[in-house]
């Protein structure tokens, strides 16, 4: 279960930073897709902390200031992969209030999954909204990373 994890981080952390070199290098950054990555990077750090049991210091649309993506992106990974290194028992139950107030409970397993999941989610949107901004999309899908 490790390597797996720690094959998915991998590819979740590859697409994140280059997503992010690629904003660098623009002038003009679409606003939906600033907002949708920053929700990713806050939701990240959100999961984190549940497995951790700590309080995040975001709320999930938090707007993020693009020169600071970097560092939040790879403290995120950092903490992941230190998450799955450390874990014994991904069936291991989470127990955690979300965003809204609610309580619910996951295996570390599903959540750290849902952490991958969701990233590839939004930045399909993402791609989506930067060619609606007649931007070419950077090819983050895992089979081209893979290659």
């Amino acid at each position: 279960m490790k390597v797996f994890f720690n094959e998915l981080f991998d590819y979740n952390f590859y697409s994140n930073k280059k997503f992010i070199e690629e904003c660098n290098s623009l002038k003009n950054i679409p606003e939906k897709s600033q907002g949708l990555f920053s929700h990713i990077l806050n939701a990240h750090q959100i999961w984190n902390c549940r497995i951790q049991g700590k309080t995040p210091s975001v709320n999930p649309w938090q707007e993020q200031p693009v020169k600071g993506w970097g560092d939040m992106h790879y403290e995120n990974q950092r903490t992941s992969f230190e998450i799955i290194t450390n874990t014994d028992d991904f069936e291991a139950r989470i127990d955690y209030e979300n965003s809204e107030g609610r309580l619910f409970t996951n295996t570390v397993r599903d959540i750290l999954f849902h952490i991958i999941n969701h990233s590839t989610h939004h930045r399909g949107q993402i791609a989506m909204d930067m060619r609606h901004h007649k931007l070419e999309p950077l090819s983050l899908d895992y089979i081209f990373y893979k290659r």
